[in-house]
This record gives structure tokens, sequence and C-alpha cells, in this order.
């Protein structure tokens, strides 16, 4: 018994037989690819896609696909076009709740089907960039062996955030926001089909506008507030979605902060980028919506906590220190009280000189190190506290910086793959300025000059 098919099925049925319950951008989700909005890069004819959900057969027909884009593109929506194009069972699971028991289930289940009946599993897997290494490890034998054709959909860099075997064995496809006239005329074709609101209200263009603006590019976005527009209209009694309407629409609609949704991630990263851009105003009106909508107190600190290290950095050491602290404090006080902590945090740290240094420097380093620049560590720095370790001539020739008055020793540190390398590159702002003067210094000294000093 394969229950997550059986979910998949049960929830269908029941869209089938109550349409009108479901949310407009459900409803609306296109069922061929000439419905897709926007997206034309991947939908020219002969494309890999077209391909793909056209069955013709070739590297692109059996291959699995991990769609990349941002929220509101289409991901779900290609997924389920193409799984309408396969002959098969369709299974689809998030990686927000799923694990590898239920991983593990479908694939047992695509087994049975190709053994049984040749029957090919589609496996929509959301999210991916949420599961962990091990975790996509046990898909690999699954695609490797096509027991599944996975698609898999992301937000994220799959070259960060997905497995190399998983990606070299998958069809990349990058999806991109929509324009204003993708939205413009997906909220047209809402507002018209017989799926949607089924021409019984107008949306005047002064609302259709607004939508556009509100939307951002992102297609789930426009449907939902249009849908609170008109939901708003017809309550009213109006015959047309006024620009009025729709921003007390969506007004109200916004205190409905979706924590597991776009705008979560939407405005976490508005609130970062506000910090990093010294903008206190639009930090706190961020860390507000956040707050309002009842987002967890230690996601934000937490993510004050990385900003402080990323954004901050050494030109105001003290950053860390207050980013931690107020997590600390929030764990202990909680709302309503921790926004005062948050805030006080925040205000900090967007007033805070900023340098991303120290993020670019192990970046840097990690860099080289994945491109193979490690080499053998120098002899002289080598352990030398086993026996035989001076036969191997470890630890020899090793001057010890405290023997010298300056502190520092003029020899090798680093192996000779990346001796010379200067990653660390300090800024001259804020407290910084200081680490810039020390570090000119000390790589001077290392390279043996400033005798005499």
């Amino acid at each position: 018994m394969d229950e997550p098919d059986l979910f998949t099925a049960a929830a269908e049925e029941r869209q089938a037989k109550e349409p009108g319950r479901a949310p407009l951008a459900v409803r609306m989700r296109p069922r061929t690819l000439d419905e897709v909005a926007g997206q034309r890069q991947l939908l020219k004819p002969g494309s890999p896609l077209r391909r793909l959900v056209a069955g013709s057969r070739g590297p692109a027909a059996t291959s699995s696909v991990i769609l990349w884009g941002p929220p509101g593109t289409g991901k779900t929506t290609l997924a389920h076009v193409i799984s309408q194009a396969v002959e098969g069972r369709f299974v689809e699971l998030s990686a927000i709740t799923a694990g590898v028991k239920e991983v593990r289930a479908v694939i047992d289940g695509a087994r049975r089907a190709v053994g049984m009946s040749g029957r090919e599993t589609v496996l929509f897997l959301d999210e991916i960039h949420r599961f962990s290494k091990a975790q996509q490890d046990s898909l690999l034998p699954a695609v490797e062996n096509r027991w599944v054709t996975l698609i898999a959909a992301t937000t994220e860099n799959p070259y960060f955030s997905v497995i190399s075997p998983l990606l070299s064995r998958s069809l990349l496809l990058t999806l991109e926001s929509l324009t204003d006239d993708d939205i413009r005329a997906l909220l047209r074709r809402a507002v018209a089909d017989e799926r949607g609101l089924e021409g019984a209200l107008e949306l005047t263009e002064e609302a259709e506008d607004h939508l556009v603006r509100l939307a951002g590019g992102d297609a789930r976005r426009a449907l939902t507030t249009l849908e609170a527009a008109a939901g708003a209209a017809l309550e009213k009694g109006e015959a047309s979605i006024t620009l009025a309407t729709t921003e007390t629409a969506v007004n109200h609609a916004a205190v409905r902060y979706d924590k597991d949704g776009d705008q979560h991630y939407d405005v976490a990263s508005a609130l970062i980028k506000s910090i990093r851009g010294s903008d206190v105003d639009a930090t706190l009106h961020y860390l507000a919506r956040m707050i309002e909508a009842g987002e967890d107190p230690r996601f934000i600190a937490r993510r004050l906590m990385i900003s402080a290290s990323e954004d901050v950095g050494l030109a105001d050491p003290t950053a860390l220190q207050t980013a931690v602290a107020a997590a600390q404090a929030v764990a202990m006080i909680g709302f309503p009280e921790a926004r005062i902590i948050l805030s006080q945090a925040a205000i900090a740290l967007a007033l805070a000189p900023k340098s991303n240094a120290g993020y670019l420097a192990i970046d840097a380093a990690l860099a080289d190190v994945r491109q193979g620049l490690a080499g053998a560590v120098p002899p002289h720095l080598r352990d030398a506290h086993y026996g035989g370790a001076g036969k191997l001539g470890h630890g020899q020739g090793y001057r010890y910086p405290h023997d010298l008055p300056e502190g520092i020793a003029a020899q090798q540190y680093a192996p000779d793959a990346v001796h010379g390398k200067e990653y660390y590159r300090p800024t001259r702002r804020g407290g910084e300025a200081r680490y810039a003067d020390v570090v000119e210094w000390t790589r001077g000294r290392l390279r043996g000059e400033h005798k005499g000093e």
C-alpha cells in the first residue's frame, strides 16, 4: 500500500468535487505548458521541457528534473504539467514534512510498480534544499536505476543546496520571476476564466496596476491578493474590484503572514538587506511586520546574529556580542517584551559600521581548499609530540613566537600551494581600521620585513 500516492489521489478527488473551496492559485494552476505564465526561455519549441512533456524519447524524456527559481514562478505548476504527460503514478512530497522513511516508502512502491507492471513513478519533491545530504543520498539509487523520475523544486542555488551526484543525474531548469506583463495577463485570465472568478467581477485598471506592483513577479502572490480583493468586493456587493477595495483587502491580508511561505522569506530577506544598507527605519518596519505576524522571535534573533558577522564583522566587534545577548534574552523572556530587545539589537546593527571582509575571507579560503589548493603542512609546523616524530623531521626549525621581542616569527605557516595568499582584506571602516594596520604590519614582519623596528 503506497500511502503518499493514495493521499495525493484523495486530495485531487476532493478538489475535483469541491473546486470552489480550493484557493484561486490552485484552481488557476495551468494544465498545459501553453497556459504557463512567463518562462519563455524554457518553453521554446524543441526545448528539453517541451520534449519531456510531449513524451519524446531520448535523454531529456527520462531525466530527473530540478526546478530552480524564486517563489511563485511556477515550479509546482511545471511539476504537475510534467506529471500529466507521464503515464504513471504521481507522488508529491515536501521536504519540510517528509523524511527518509517517507522517501523509502515511495521508492519501495516504485520498485514494485516497475516490477509488476512496468508503470513509471514520478516523485515531486518540493523544497529539496531542506533535505540533508544523507536524506538526498537516499534518493540516488532510485534516480540512478530510474525506479522514479524525480522532479525536485528549490528556491536556493542547487549548486550549493543539492548534492553533486544528484545534480549530475538531473536536468536543471532555471525559472525567472514573472514580468509585469506576465502578471497582468495572469490576473485577467483569472478574472474571466471559469476556474477563476468567471467574469462575476470587473477589475479596474487602477486596481490591476496595484496588484501587479504588489505581486513583485510572484504569480501565487498575485492570485492570492486578487482573491482577497474579490472577496472584499463581493462582501460589499460591488460589481468591480476597485483600488480602494484592493488596498483594504491587502492590508487585512498582510496580517495573515504565512510563517512557512513566501512572506516569511521575503520579509526576512528585506530585514537583513535593510540592516546591511544601514536604513534603520526600514529595518524597524520589517521587524515590526515579522513581530505583528507572530514570527518566532528565536528565528529573528538567529538572523540578527548572522547579520552581525556577515555584514558588520570587525568594523564593530561588539555587534556579535549584542546579537548573541539579544538571542539569549529573547529565549528567556519571549513576547511581548522580546520586541524591545530585538529592536535594540536591530537598531545597533543597522547603525553600526559595515564590513563583510571576514565573510569574504573565509569564502576565499574555502574556494581554494575546494579547488585542491591544500598541500602538506610544512614540516616545522607538524606535531612533534610523539615518538619517532623527530626522525621524520617534524617540528625541526620551528621558531617559537613567544621567544621573540615582537611575538612574531618570520617563518612559513601556510602550505606551499597557498603561501603568500592574502584572504583577509580589512576595510578602513569603524574598528576594523585598527585591524587593517595590524594586518599590514604583521604580514610584512612574517615576510621578514620591518627588521630593526
